[in-house]
């Protein structure tokens, strides 16, 4: 499905308020477009109607009275009235005469010591004629005064009409764009949550932000400028085309070139700028990236001296950017405003041609009325025109914004299970498992062994060895390759992903703690994790001891990464964490290699409270604090190398022997 398609998805669930919308903007537009009608109306019946047939009349309503006798308009008389002889009132320069009989024919007028000539080819007449005075001319307007005052009420009204549905349609418009892109932004948030663990090991959190915020905010302009300029702009000209054909349809079939001329630069211009904003779009999410990972690397940045060379890689991104934006800028500024004024020039310059030209046939008379309505209509139609032009860099920004989110959402993400299973027993087993993060290169080679319920494993090795892994497989995290992992007999592949971590949990060495409090830590605001619960699982692991002097207590605010806690302090918390949610089966990952020495006399107290009833895996590289461990796992390059409790690997004098006394003989030389 295309983006265009996805998109109008997404406008057809709020399709009421949409259409609501469109209905307002249909009045506000029909409304808007009855001026010129209006404008021409009282043109040509009222401030030029006198130069139309009058007679001679009684007196009464709509009678002007002119050298002792009573004149009318033809158009006032009814049916029945009786018309007296015929006469006229004309223009000629500046002034206005008034001659007492019929014209024979009408032509170019001029007027000779009292006397009206008129010429019409190699034809001539004369008239007699008075010219009439500035209050006699104001007496024969008089007629015309209530309709004129009559249809610029109704012009008026009718601009009244089109404010209140234009502000309308531009509220529900408006409306509707921020529930789409609300609702944008929750299924792409969503979605990212179903997202496998993998997805974000090679995609910058930067770059996910900006698709959720950037990319969503010009998707949104989409509905709320760009779609309401477009429709806007489609119903000001059907509706002035309709007018332009009412009024001469040869000089409004000529306007209809505008459209095909429209749409081929329309194609022309989104071949490049699409080009253009896909550059945009990606160099804004790498800035994002970058930024992100200096705010959170500063420390390390600072203390290197590294500032310049971050600096020089975020000015090399910002200058593509830079780069990028200038040559949409010039595509704009070439092609929209440019395209708009020749446009216009040429309309204008058929519009004169055509009228010059039927202006010098005799037989066609064109009256001021239809001259002053056609120029303005043709004004109008290039207001939506350049609405339209105008737009176009905002729909090809939407567009390939609306691109990435798709894309992004179109990654294959995990269903979110809400079934649940009994707590396991914990027994845990590898069978023949291999594993690699790409394909053919296998960092875990066939591992084989067994954890039952209640026992805790510990696994040792070098960097790289792939302790980690083996709890990423535990943990779903991803899956295996070859052999399977079962607990308690069944296939963990069996069970959807949420339904096993349910009875799981993980300490991490170097755990992550949100924006709250310490409870809400501890909680993760579960509401099944009583405020009573948290408070005991926190006493339990030690902690009371640590935060009792807290201003706040456990209601102490926690920044972003609880960056203001010492390490000991976040450990503890992600203990109390672990030991709330109460899981059958736990993973330490490294949980005391970054704890100072007296800190982690607590964190081991808390470490067997933890342990207790449990299947407990430890990945350690501190061997001291593994030694009541009921089994050592020693990996090594992705297969387990040695297996057995601490006096057993020991006797053996293997790895995990060497590794011990090396670490002893360090430990040794430290003090």
């Amino acid at each position: 499905m295309t983006t265009g398609r996805r998109l109008l998805r997404y406008a057809y669930a709020y399709k009421k308020i949409i259409i609501a919308a469109l209905f307002m903007l249909t009045i506000s537009v029909v409304t808007d477009l009855a001026g010129p009608f209006i404008a021409k109306n009282i043109i040509d019946q009222h401030i030029l109607g006198i130069e139309t047939v009058w007679y001679e009349t009684q007196n009464g309503k709509q009678a002007v009275h002119y050298n002792g006798k009573y004149y009318k308009r033809e158009k006032y008389f009814l049916n029945d009235e009786q018309k007296g002889k015929q006469v006229q009132i004309l223009q000629v320069g500046a002034k206005f005469v008034f001659v007492d009989q019929k014209l024979e024919f009408d032509g170019k007028r001029s007027l000779k010591a009292g006397t009206l000539v008129i010429k019409r080819g190699s034809e001539e007449a004369d008239y007699q004629a008075e010219i009439l005075k500035g209050h006699e001319l104001l007496s024969f307007y008089q007629p015309e005064i209530p309709g004129i005052f009559q249809l610029l009420a109704l012009y008026f009204g009718l601009l009244v009409v089109s404010a209140i549905f234009q502000y309308g349609e531009r509220f529900f418009l408006q409306k509707s764009a921020n529930r789409i892109i609300q609702k944008m932004r929750e299924d792409v948030f969503g979605h990212i949550q179903r997202l496998p663990i993998q997805y974000f090991d090679n995609l910058p959190a930067g770059k996910v932000v900006a698709r959720i915020t950037n990319d969503t905010e010009a998707i949104r302009e989409l509905y709320v400028t760009v779609l309401a300029t477009f429709f806007t702009s489609a119903i000001y000209i059907t509706g002035i085309y309709v007018a332009l054909f009412i009024l001469n349809a040869k000089l409004a079939a000529l306007c209809l070139l505008l459209l095909p001329i429209l749409f081929a630069w329309m194609l022309l211009y989104r071949k490049y700028a699409s080009k253009y904003n896909r550059v945009i779009r990606s160099r804004n999410s790498d800035i994002n990236a970058t930024i992100n990972e200096s705010i959170q690397g500063m420390s390390i940045i600072q203390a290197f001296g590294r500032e310049k060379e971050t600096q020089a890689d975020f000015e090399k991104l910002n200058h593509e950017h830079f780069t990028y934006q200038n040559k949409m800028l010039s595509l704009n500024a070439l092609t929209s405003h440019n395209l708009v004024g020749i446009l216009r020039n040429l309309v204008f310059v058929a519009f004169i041609w055509y009228f010059g030209g039927q202006a010098l046939l005799p037989s066609n008379v064109i009256s001021l009325g239809v001259l002053y309505a056609f120029v303005d209509y043709i004004n109008r139609l290039f207001q939506p025109v350049t609405g339209i032009v105008n737009q176009l860099a905002n729909l090809e920004q939407a567009l390939v914004a609306g691109e990435r989110v798709f894309k992004l959402m179109d990654e294959p993400g995990e269903n979110v299970s809400t079934e649940r299973i009994s707590r396991f027993k914990g027994n845990v087993t590898f069978d023949h498992v291999s594993f690699g993060y790409k394909e053919g290169e296998y960092v875990l080679k066939d591992i084989n062994f067994e954890a039952k319920h209640g026992e805790t494993v510990a696994l040792v090795g070098h960097t790289g060895s792939g302790k980690s892994s083996i709890m990423n497989l535990l943990f779903r995290f991803y899956d295996t390759q070859k052999g399977k992992i079962t607990i308690d007999g069944r296939d963990i592949e069996s069970i959807p992903r949420q339904t096993i971590r349910d009875h799981m949990g993980i300490v991490l060495q170097d755990p992550y703690l949100f924006t709250g409090s310490i409870a809400s830590n501890v909680s993760l605001d579960d509401p099944s994790i009583t405020r009573e619960k948290v408070e005991k699982a926190l006493k339990e692991v030690g902690a009371e001891k640590v935060f009792r002097n807290l201003e706040n207590g456990y209601d102490e605010p926690v920044i972003e990464k609880g960056s203001t806690l010492s390490s000991g302090q976040r450990q503890l918390i992600s203990f109390a964490r672990a030991l709330a949610f109460n899981p059958a089966i736990l993973i330490l990952d490294e949980a005391t290699s970054s704890i100072d020495t007296e800190t982690e006399a607590l964190i081991q107290e808390a470490m067997d409270v933890l342990k207790k009833g449990r299947t407990t895996f430890i990945i350690a590289h501190r061997l001291s604090t593994i030694r009541h461990a009921d089994q050592i796992l020693v990996l090594d390059r992705g297969t387990i190398v040695e297996k057995g409790n601490h006096d057993e690997l020991m006797a053996n004098k293997g790895k995990y022997y060497q590794m011990y006394q090396l670490q002893q003989g360090s430990t040794d030389l430290a003090g």
